[in-house]
Order: structure tokens, then sequence, then C-alpha cells
């Protein structure tokens, strides 16, 4: 899972959120399923190279939205969902055609990523 996560420590948006975002979209796009094994605090940290308080933090955040819980001893685990979005051929069409433009025009995919972020925040 950790190689579907990246942070970008340029980035406006904090590594925290960077993660919880990630995970979440993760989640709800059935990525990861309920069940699904989180890795640890440490390894995930690790992995992307930041502080084990970052991931800790967007752990606690995914465990209070009721994307995950964490227990000691058994790990953190995704919850049971109602159902994953399924994306309509329309939307995919449109997210196609929005990293076509971003390409042609350079931008790379953490730029893009903010420039969403941005808009959604609108």
């Amino acid at each position: 899972m950790s190689t579907q996560i990246s942070v970008d420590l340029a980035a406006a948006t904090a590594p925290y959120e960077q993660i919880r975002l990630q995970i979440a979209s993760l989640i709800t796009l059935g990525e990861l399923p309920a069940g699904s094994k989180l890795p640890t605090v440490r390894a995930l940290a690790t992995d992307l190279g930041v502080a084990a308080g970052t991931v800790a933090r967007a752990y606690k955040e995914l465990e209070a939205e009721g994307l995950i819980t964490s227990r000691r001893r058994a790990g953190t685990v995704v919850n049971e969902r109602l159902r994953p979005v399924d994306a309509s051929e329309d939307l995919l069409a449109a997210v196609d055609h929005l990293w076509a433009l971003a390409a042609a025009q350079q931008v790379d995919a953490a730029t893009l990523k903010a420039l969403v972020a941005r808009r959604e925040r609108k």
C-alpha cells in the first residue's frame, strides 16, 4: 500500500493531510477493501520518509472519520463501507482529459493535485 502513497514536502498541503487524503481515496475507491490491514505507523513513516507522528495524526483523523479502526496488537484495519465509489465513464474521461491537459502544459502530478485541492476549498 505504501507504494500508492507519496508525500510532497514542498506542497502547501501538510504531509499528514496528504497521507490522510490518499488513504481515504484508496478506501473510497475500493482499492483498500474492508478488513485490509494498514502498515504500522512506524513502517509507513519510514517508507514515506516522514516522522511517525505525521502518520499517527493521519491515522487518528481517518479513525475519527470512521474509515479505519486502530487497536493495539491487532493493528489498523479498514472499516466496512456502504459501497465503494464506482466512477462513471464520463467522470473517468474527464479525469483522463485533465491529466492530458496537465501533461501538455508540463504540470506535474503534485501541482495538479494541489490545484484540484484548492478548487475543492472554494
